[in-house]
């Protein structure tokens, strides 16, 4: 699949695997300097770069897992949804959950991209839904083992 994509600066980088058999593109910060992400905090990191997503597809902005489990740097939203409509620049919202102040770095990577399909649908009002064993049964209902 050929995605388009726009570089909207000069600093800007294009999405890279990490590995051969990634399934996330590194989103790299493009800014000027340094900036410092307070605790409990969320910063708008800019990417720099814009995309076409083709129809039926949207890109799906993740946390990269090692700023995340060591630096405490995740997507404010968890995961973001780029639709495939969207021309704007990518940005990702990136939380400080740490007790730290955080420095991101021009170029760092801050999030990773995943493009997936997604299945468009309609939804029709009913009075009553079909049963099944779990029922309402919700948040912790089928146990931990």
């Amino acid at each position: 699949m050929d995605i388009k994509i726009k570089k909207l600066s000069d600093g800007a980088r294009i999405p890279e695997r990490g590995s051969d058999e990634a399934a996330g593109y590194d989103l790299f910060a493009c800014m000027e300097k340094e900036v410092e992400i307070a605790p409990h905090t969320t910063y708008l990191v800019h990417t720099g770069i814009a995309v076409a997503i083709p129809t039926g597809y949207f890109g799906g902005v993740y946390a990269r897992s090692g700023l995340s489990a060591k630096e405490g740097l995740r997507p404010a939203n968890c995961t973001g949804v780029i639709d495939a409509d969207y021309r704007g620049e990518i940005m990702v919202a990136l939380h400080n959950d740490s007790e730290t102040i955080r420095t991101i770095a021009p170029g760092q990577k801050v999030a990773q991209l995943i493009i997936q399909a997604y299945e468009a649908v309609s939804f029709s009002e009913c009075e009553t839904l079909p049963e099944t064993d779990r029922g309402a049964g919700g948040f912790g209902s089928t146990g931990k083992m």
